[in-house]
């Protein structure tokens, strides 16, 4: 046996809780006991440094390569190794800029551009056509994505208790979609800011289409400047955007919030969150999302209290954004081909592992969403019940 063979071999021997067997230089080899779930090819080798240094990097670097192969089910695979995440190899030490990088207005600038301005036009072929790439919300076990995301802003618009006439903040606000809803639903006042250039356009041409230039404006603005115009919300909503925040400016964004909510208003907090306060894992920040960072549930919620914020409603979301990014995946296989022709297989590679890699981690409870509802002090006004 080779010795990178005999290393790689000893080392994957750790993520044995599943079988699965693995081809070398045309030798088989299999790794826990029982029937094989999958069966992974190395045609080159992984040096020992890389998988010593970080295990997810290592590996997903060679899945975009070609250098590893499944042969199998991806989502199969990805699961049974994902839960054994305990035993990856992560040196921080060797990675200090990518698990630290610089969380200023620049660096985030930047490092949301890079992921959200790949361009409308990619995004249009496998996201609904409501545009929305966040957790969908399945009431009814054959709804579509697009039922599901019409669902999900809706329900969120429905926690709101939105009255016409208000103001409606939206921190991160995407392509428009939830504001375009609440004003044409409520008649509410909207306002929204973005990083992405190319979602701000989106958003342009949506609110110019459907004549609410007047109802509804969208800023090209980061969240730390929205404090100077002095302007004060009813309602705030921030969906899948406090993982881009950066955990040094969770105290400035929980208390920019508060500064732009009135009193007795609801701010609605939607996002990813990790089960604790790790650095995140080194290949999804290198390659899909820089400087992104998972708030723990614990975290936010005692921040909250730091500020003038009184929770008053937890919802995990979790199987709805698995079942959300299984709808995801399978719409980029249709239009594989395509995305390859334009951006190469190589990136092709990366989304798949991106895609499933999340449906996976979800399923089995590495990450979940929650949906937190607070008001800024008390509020006694709102009816008494959930279900409203």
């Amino acid at each position: 046996m080779h010795i990178l063979d005999n290393f790689l071999i000893h080392y994957l021997n750790r993520f044995d809780k599943y079988c699965f067997t693995v081809q070398i230089h045309h030798k088989i080899y299999t790794i826990g006991e029982g029937k094989p779930y999958f069966n992974v090819v190395f045609h080159n080798d992984i040096p020992k440094r890389e998988l010593l240094s970080s295990t997810s990097l290592a590996l997903g670097e060679a899945y975009m390569r070609k250098d590893l192969e499944i042969e199998g089910d991806l989502f199969t695979a990805l699961t049974c190794l994902l839960e054994q995440t305990s035993q990856f190899s992560l040196d921080k030490s060797t990675l200090g800029r990518l698990l630290y990088p610089s969380e200023s207005k620049a660096a985030q600038k930047k490092q949301v551009s890079s992921h959200y301005d790949l361009g409308n036009d990619f995004y249009k072929l496998w996201l609904d056509p409501s545009m929305s790439y966040s957790c969908a919300y399945f009431k009814q076990p054959d709804d579509t994505l697009e039922q599901a995301q019409h669902n999900k802003v809706h329900y969120i618009l429905e926690k709101l208790h939105l009255q016409k006439g208000m103001s409606l903040l939206d921190i991160g606000c995407g392509w428009g979609y939830l504001l375009i809803e609440a004003a044409r639903k409520y008649g509410i006042e909207g306002y929204g800011c973005t990083l992405s250039k190319e979602q701000w356009r989106k958003g342009q041409e949506r609110i110019e289409k459907l004549g609410l230039e007047g109802q509804v404006h969208i800023d090209l603005i980061d969240y730390r400047d929205l404090d100077g115009d002095e302007r004060k919300y009813d309602r705030i909503v921030s969906v899948g955007m406090l993982e881009h925040v950066g955990r040094s400016n969770y105290p400035l964004y929980m208390d920019t919030a508060n500064q732009l909510l009135n009193d007795g208003g609801l701010f609605l907090l939607h996002y990813i969150s990790g089960l604790g306060e790790s650095v995140g894992n080194p290949w999804m920040r290198k390659y899909i999302f820089p400087g992104g960072t998972l708030p723990s549930l614990r975290e936010i919620v005692s921040l909250a209290y730091d500020y003038d914020f009184r929770v008053i409603d937890v919802e995990s979301l979790r199987r709805h954004y698995y079942k959300t990014l299984v709808c995801w995946y399978h719409n980029f296989q249709h239009v594989r081909e395509q995305v390859m022709a334009d951006k190469g297989e190589e990136f092709v590679r990366m989304w798949d592992l991106y895609l499933c890699g999340c449906a996976a981690s979800f399923y089995i409870g590495n990450i979940d969403i929650h949906q937190l509802l607070m008001t800024k002090g008390n509020n006694n006004e709102l009816p008494m019940t959930r279900w409203y």
